[in-house]
């Protein structure tokens, strides 16, 4: 028998298992459960070290007003009693007994567990997680406990200028549904949260056909499929929570607008952010967002160039975060206020520059997308790390897009971004913000020409 037909027959058999052919080459084996769950295993045998994370379809993007927030406490929530552990401290010492260390993230499309323990210690840990995922208890005393921990980081935060300055912003890029993009949430509804509000976000959205488990680092993907097959295929299917919960699309900015944010800081920053690409609608363009924004992210990039080595602005930036409703463009600059006339002004030409045939080269195009593509490869090298980035593209855009990211990468021309701006940037509406001490504020209003009144005067929040 040869090697080729071995392989051949190792990919027939892999089918037949339900198990994604196209991720071999990556060491990424999927299955999908009877009851909807999504298994990945990522197999990387370099230490014996296993990380079980489990991946929910929830985030800031489901949330309306009275919900606003709730996501990240139910987050803080998972870490608490269930219904084969009593109390938050039992949960603890039990993570010590796997010698396991463990965390979660909230996201506006996504919400992770994790923990990262000693392989011996694998199904217990697969057990661990099943048990905190399919019975958690929202005992009122813990979650009375844990909504100061929330507001806390909600205070750190406030603490943060640049922190008002994106607020005040958002608020009017996403400006009809705002709390589906306000991962950090409401205060209010989150000091007023109750146990009924937690079992219904459970109820909804945590069900195995909204969920993944990934399974990442000295596993094989048999028995990682085993595993997930004695212990989570007991989970039972729910409805599709978009069917009857769906979520609106954001409707475009009406016109272009300016806030201005007063708070005592030294520098003057440019906020500028337009409403980008959905991936699921428009893949192509994001591929051409990363590799525009990596050109622009260079020293020696032309809008580096101009802005920052000309001595207009300190810093400069050009980003897009991908995002399946809808993913922002944000445009960051930071100057004093002797050059921010000059500054904005350079930094809206520098945006009608960029379609232009010359703003980059050959080479530097041809470079962003290798490099982009190696950095993404190097990514891999660490599968405790690596979980987390499969498991965002998984929720996001389909693992799909992730396992098929480099090879669409590659494709990317000059057309392309020349497309991508003049569909996103070049003259579509946006928001500017302009983030400003008090003492200054003043020549800012005169040089945006803005009358009294129509300035957000943050400096009192």
């Amino acid at each position: 028998m040869t090697r080729s037909f071995r392989i051949f027959l190792l990919f027939i058999l892999i089918s037949l298992c339900g198990v994604s052919v196209y991720a071999q080459k990556y060491g990424i084996y999927k299955k999908t459960l009877d009851n909807g769950l999504d298994v990945i295993v990522i197999n990387n045998p370099a230490v014996p070290l296993v990380t079980v994370e489990i991946d929910v379809k929830n985030g800031a993007y489901t949330e309306s007003p009275g919900y606003d927030g709730l996501s990240h406490l139910y987050e803080h929530m998972f870490f608490k009693a269930n219904s084969k552990i009593p109390n938050q401290e039992a949960y603890m010492e039990r993570l010590r007994e796997l010698g396991a260390i463990w965390n979660g993230t909230t996201s506006e499309e996504r919400v992770n567990y994790f923990i990262t323990a000693p392989v011996d210690s694998l199904k217990e840990c697969v057990q661990f997680m099943y048990n905190a995922v399919t019975s958690p208890l929202f005992l009122k005393d813990e979650l009375v406990k844990e909504r100061p921990v929330v507001t806390g980081e909600y205070d750190r935060n406030e603490a943060n200028p640049y922190f008002h300055l994106n607020r005040e912003v958002s608020k009017r890029v996403w400006w009809k549904y705002y709390s589906r993009k306000n991962v950090i949430g409401d205060r209010d509804v989150i000091l007023s949260t109750t146990p009924e509000k937690m079992k219904t976000i459970q109820h909804r959205y945590y069900i195995p056909n909204n969920s993944a488990l990934l399974l990442a680092g000295d596993i094989t993907p048999e028995k990682g499929f085993d595993l997930a097959e004695k212990i989570f295929s007991k989970w039972k299917r729910g409805p599709n929570p978009f069917d009857e919960y769906k979520v609106p699309e954001h409707p475009p900015i009406p016109e272009n607008e300016v806030v201005v944010v007063k708070k005592p800081v030294n520098a003057v920053t440019m906020q500028c952010v337009w409403q980008g690409p959905s991936v699921g609608k428009d893949p192509k363009s994001t591929y051409a967002a990363d590799v525009l924004s990596f050109i622009l992210g260079q020293e020696t990039s032309k809008f580096h160039k101009d802005l920052v080595e000309s001595g207009l602005a300190y810093g400069v930036s050009f980003s897009y975060y991908t995002l399946n409703h809808t993913g922002p463009i944000t445009l960051f600059a930071q100057t004093s206020i002797d050059k921010f006339d000059a500054c904005q002004k350079a930094v809206f030409d520098e945006l009608k520059k960029m379609t232009d045939p010359d703003y980059f080269t050959n080479e530097q195009l041809e470079n962003a997308k290798t490099i982009l593509a190696t950095n993404e490869q190097y990514g891999r090298e660490r599968a405790s790390q690596f979980v987390h980035t499969v498991g965002f593209w998984w929720a996001v855009a389909g693992l799909d897009y992730y396992l098929n990211y480099i090879d669409n990468l590659k494709k990317i021309t000059r057309e392309d971004i020349k497309n991508y701006l003049e569909k996103y940037v070049v003259d579509k509406p946006h928001v500017l913000g302009v983030l400003v001490s008090p003492d200054q504020a003043e020549k800012v209003d005169l040089i945006l020409n803005i009358k009294e009144g129509e300035i957000k005067d943050d400096s009192k929040n």
